[in-house]
């Protein structure tokens, strides 16, 4: 099980100095959960995000008691890439959810030995489960992926026990294809180009020297 060590965030409290000194605002709530303003350890939740990313549940350490908790919303500094600020859903632990969990592809496809490309169509899924059994990653084969036009769809994934997948069972997760052959571009003949638009002009020259002059009468 995941955890966060937490103190309890004032209202109105510097958060650049926060920052500055290693910590991250968050706030956790739920339907029936109040908004908690909180403080944890930047270093701590980047490890645990790691690991983590939205599927997983984290338990939230606070002086009140514990909270589980998923990761909800990540803002992340534009510039640096670092997170600023974390929201943590608190989820009914008896009701089923429907959230997206990530793809991970195992296994290496003979089709790529034979100069063929494997495509990872779908890089997360959606389930139903209860909060307990919300896999952090669904984990898809494509060893058996061989020759052009061979796919992995939604049914050929086992079945995870707690967890219903909510995304078509003919959805193509992973396909095998030919390369295209790229064209090759024909240089340009500036030359051939050059001549051609001298022999115009010259040609264009001549009818105006020999053209008859209008009779007068």
């Amino acid at each position: 099980m995941l955890s966060l060590n937490a103190t309890d965030r004032k209202t109105g409290e510097n958060l650049d100095a926060l920052r500055k000194a290693g910590f991250m605002p968050a706030v956790f709530y739920g339907k029936k959960t109040e908004s908690t303003p909180i403080t944890i350890p930047l270093i701590d939740f980047k490890k645990v995000f790691k690991e983590a990313g939205e599927s997983a549940v984290v338990t939230i350490k606070t002086p009140s008691g514990d909270v589980d908790t998923l990761i909800h919303e990540v803002d992340f500094d534009p510039v640096t890439g670092t997170p600023r600020h974390a929201d943590f859903y608190v989820f009914d632990k008896d009701k089923k959810m429907e959230i997206d969990v990530p793809v991970e592809f195992e296994g290496v496809a003979p089709a790529v030995k034979s100069g063929l490309l494997v495509i990872k169509v779908m890089h997360e899924i959606k389930i139903e489960a209860l909060p307990g059994s919300i896999p952090q990653f669904v984990a898809v084969d494509i060893s058996k992926l061989e020759k052009d036009g061979d796919v992995v769809i939604v049914k050929d994934i086992p079945e995870m026990k707690g967890v219903k997948f909510l995304s078509g069972e003919d959805e193509v997760v992973a396909s095998v294809q030919t390369p295209k052959e790229e064209k090759e571009e024909v240089p340009v003949d500036l030359s051939a180009i050059e001549v051609e638009k001298k022999g115009k002009e010259e040609k264009e020259g001549e009818g105006e020297t020999t053209a008859e002059a209008p009779k007068q009468e």
